[in-house]
């Protein structure tokens, strides 16, 4: 990740660095030092490197104008400390002192790499799909068109009513991803709506933070956790069924948006707090954790979301050991905490409204609860 972009004399001084302990620096796009990845990847580091100047002079007793090299050693010492992230640096240039200061994870959040961050896809028929639509996404006609497509696939497969409402939920849900984005100062594209596939929060610009991850990955969720809670409120004030069916069949949309698996809302949110563990005990954690809920899956009778849930953490298991090569800061230790909390009380949430609908006795209600029982 970019850790510190300056100007030094005239032309940019970029820090890259990893939680590996590796550290490149450049100047003027130029490798001019850099530091192995090391067990200490933190602490104090000094990166030195010597520039030549040249300078022209007229020769007093010839007349002649000579050009003389001027050495000029430049020292950047940068102090890092990942959880909770801080970096202070100080840049001398021939021992003088031009340029000092701190940064902190806000200051990573808003940034934007001066190389820009490529991840390789797995390829998927969401990936495609998503690669598609941004490729449309500048004539806003394709919004209209997808949107108009997904309410005939669902009104075929459904009802007109219930067309309209499932596509209600889908928008508000993606709407808690593009507010999450503006909150973050990122510029959106819109939401996109995939017939049978349900709908994409669209934004060129790249996160530069796990944080970053787990807010717009929970957003959506979260949302629709209150369109939910909204209907259920709607249904008890008018004995309404159509909210009822609306709170529990978007209860039962959101709460498989947060299984733990890629590319799932749950699957960012989970692997940025298990990849923001450093020692092996936060591995350890997460694996207890993961023992844990699939063991109360089970117990509660819901089979399908216990397999679901031990297939997508069997996943973020074993691409823990990859967590270092991530350009992404880490969570701090409030941070994990704070999103786990987020996590489980919004999965308990809409498994409650999934459970509270059932009880009704009606059939289309259960059906739910009947789904993550199969």
């Amino acid at each position: 990740m970019e850790l510190l972009k300056i100007d030094c004399l005239g032309k940019s001084l970029r820090l890259e660095g990893s939680l590996a302990g590796w550290q490149q620096l450049f100047w003027d796009n130029t490798l001019v030092s850099q530091k192995a990845a090391s067990v200490e990847n933190g602490g104090l580091k000094v990166h030195e490197f010597e520039l030549t100047q040249q300078r022209s002079q007229l020769a007093s007793d010839t007349g002649e104008t000579q050009v003389l090299e001027h050495k000029i050693q430049v020292r950047l010492e940068t102090d890092v400390v990942w959880q909770p992230f801080r970096f202070d640096y100080r840049l001398l240039v021939d021992e003088e002192v031009i340029a000092q200061g701190t940064r902190t994870e806000k200051d990573i959040e808003r940034q934007v790499p001066e190389i820009p961050v490529t991840n390789p896809q797995k390829i998927s028929f969401v990936g495609l799909a998503s690669l598609g639509f941004k490729l449309l996404k500048s004539a806003k006609v394709i919004k209209v068109v997808l949107a108009g497509a997904s309410v005939a696939a669902y009104s075929w497969l459904f009802s007109f009513q219930f067309a309209l409402a499932l596509i209600a939920c889908l928008v508000f849900h993606e709407y808690g991803h593009i507010r999450a984005m503006k909150y973050f100062g990122m510029k959106t594209k819109g939401i996109y709506l995939i017939p049978f596939m349900g709908g994409l929060a669209l934004s060129d610009e790249k996160i530069n933070t796990r944080w970053q991850d787990v807010v717009i990955s929970i957003m959506g969720p979260t949302f629709g956790l209150l369109m939910s809670v909204g209907s259920l409120i709607a249904y008890h004030l008018t004995d309404n069924i159509f909210f009822a069916g609306l709170a529990a069949f978007n209860a039962l949309l959101n709460l498989f948006n947060l299984l733990p698996i890629l590319p799932l809302d749950g699957g960012h949110i989970l692997k940025s707090i298990s990849f923001s563990m450093n020692s092996i005990m936060g591995l350890i954690a997460c694996v207890i954790g993961a023992a844990f809920g699939v063991y109360i899956s089970y117990t509660l009778g819901f089979a399908l979301l216990g397999f679901l849930l031990l297939i997508g953490s069997l996943e973020i298991v074993f691409e823990w050991r990859t967590r270092h090569q991530s350009h992404l800061l880490p969570l701090d230790r409030y941070g994990q905490i704070f999103s786990t909390i987020w996590y489980l009380v919004t999965v308990a949430a809409l498994v409650g409204i999934i459970w509270h609908l059932a009880g009704t006795g009606d059939d289309m209600l259960s059906l739910p609860l009947h789904i993550l029982r199969s």
